[in-house]
C-alpha cells in the first residue's frame, strides 16, 4: 500500500484498491471512535463553483472534528469568479486567473477541495474537467474533486464504505444494481462513474441498467472492467431494468444524461417521453433479494424512486451521507498525515 501523502484526489480510478481499502479502515475505526485523530494547525480551503449541502457540511465538519480550520469559498459569491483557459486576454467578468489564486491559496492552505459541475455542452471539453486541472495544475497544495464533470470520488468512497457495511465487510461477489432512473432535467455522469468503479473495487457482481443511449462513458466502464478483473468482480448492462433487478442485493439508483443528446437538452427530454416509466417503487424492488436501496441524495421523490421505496427500512441513504463524513476524515489525514 502506498502513501498518499501529498497527492491529489480527483478520481478513484488513481489509485489503487488497496490505497482504498486502507482509507475506509481507517474510516471505520473513526466511526467506531476508538480514538482521536488531529490536524491541528491545519488548514482547509474549499471553493464551491456549484451549491452543496452534504459535501460542504461534511467536509467543514470534519476538519473541525480533526482540529483543522475549515475555510469555504463559493466562487461568484465570497470569492472572485475565476478565469480558466490559457492565454486568454481577461478583458471580462473574470478578475483573476486560476493560476494566480491556486498558488495563493496553496500558500494559505495545507489542502484544496474543489466543486465544479460540468457546463454540459460540450462533452469532450466537459470532461476535461477544466477547473479543476487547473487547480491541480498550479496548485502546490494536495487537491480533492468535490464533484466535477466526469466524478465525484468523495462519494464513491462512502458509497463503497456502505457497501461494506451492508455485506458485513465481505462485498465480493455480492449482486449490485447501479439503475438508470428519471430525472426533470439532465444531471452528470460524476455520481454513476465513481459508483461503478467504487463497486468494481469491492470486487462486487456489479449490472448496470439504463436505456439505450444512456451508456456511461465508455474508457470509464473499461477502466472499472479492469479493476473488477483485478478483485474478482464482474460488471454487465441489461436494458430491461426489471431483468436486472432479479436477485439484486443492493438497488443503486441514480439519473444521469444522454452522451448521444450531450448538449441538447430538449431533444433529451423529448427522447426520455418515449422511455417506459424507469421510477424505483416497490414492485420492482419485490424482484430484488430483499435489496438494500442507495442514491447519493438530494432525490426527487416519487421521481427517481417512491416514498414506500425511500421510507422502507432496506433504505440506506442516510447511512452512505454519514459515511461521507467519516470517509473523508480518514481521507484528510491520510493526504495531510496526523499530527
Amino acid at each position: 500500500m502506498g502513501d498518499i501523502r501529498g497527492r491529489d484526489f480527483l478520481k478513484l480510478g488513481d489509485f489503487e484498491t488497496a490505497d482504498i481499502d486502507e482509507i475506509l479502515d481507517l474510516a471505520f475505526e473513526m466511526k467506531r471512535e476508538q480514538r482521536q485523530w488531529s490536524l491541528k494547525g491545519k488548514t482547509v480551503i474549499m471553493l464551491f463553483f456549484n451549491s452543496s449541502l452534504r459535501t460542504r457540511t461534511s467536509f467543514e465538519i470534519g476538519a473541525a472534528h480533526l482540529g483543522a480550520q475549515p475555510v469555504v469559498l463559493n466562487v461568484g459569491q465570497d470569492a472572485w469568479n475565476l478565469e480558466w483557459e490559457e492565454g486568454t486576454i481577461m478583458s471580462g467578468t473574470s478578475p483573476e486567473h486560476i493560476k494566480d489564486a491556486a498558488k495563493v491559496l496553496s500558500r494559505y492552505g495545507d489542502l484544496l477541495a474543489v466543486r465544479s459541475f460540468p457546463r454540459m455542452q460540450n462533452y469532450e471539453q466537459d470532461r476535461m474537467d477544466p477547473i479543476l486541472s487547473s487547480f491541480s495544475k498550479y496548485a502546490s497544495a494536495p487537491l480533492i474533486n468535490l464533484e466535477s464533470a466526469v466524478e465525484h470520488p468523495c462519494q464513491g468512497l462512502a458509497d463503497l464504505m456502505t457497501l461494506r457495511e451492508v455485506f458485513n465487510q465481505n462485498t465480493r461477489g455480492k449482486k449490485v444494481v447501479l439503475s438508470w432512473a428519471p430525472h426533470v432535467k439532465p444531471l452528470p455522469l460524476a455520481v454513476p462513474h465513481s459508483f461503478l468503479l467504487a463497486a468494481a473495487m469491492g470486487g462486487c457482481d456489479i449490472t448496470v441498467t439504463h436505456p439505450l443511449k444512456f451508456e456511461l462513458e465508455h474508457s470509464v466502464m473499461k477502466q472499472a472492467e479492469g479493476i473488477a478483473k483485478k478483485t474478482g468482480g464482474n460488471i454487465q448492462v441489461v436494458h430491461d431494468q426489471a431483468e436486472a433487478f432479479k436477485g439484486a442485493e443492493v438497488v443503486y439508483a441514480k439519473s444521469w444524461l444522454s452522451l448521444e443528446h450531450y448538449g441538447k437538452v430538449e431533444e433529451e427530454m423529448a427522447y426520455r417521453a418515449t422511455l417506459p416509466n424507469w421510477t424505483i417503487d416497490e414492485e420492482k424492488m419485490a424482484l430484488t433479494s430483499r435489496a438494500k436501496f442507495m442514491h447519493c441524495l438530494p432525490i426527487r421523490r416519487n421521481v427517481v424512486a417512491s416514498d414506500a421505496v425511500l421510507d422502507h427500512d432496506d433504505c440506506v441513504v442516510y447511512q452512505q451521507a454519514e459515511n461521507r463524513l467519516h470517509a473523508q476524515k480518514a481521507l484528510m489525514v491520510k493526504m495531510l498525515g496526523e499530527e
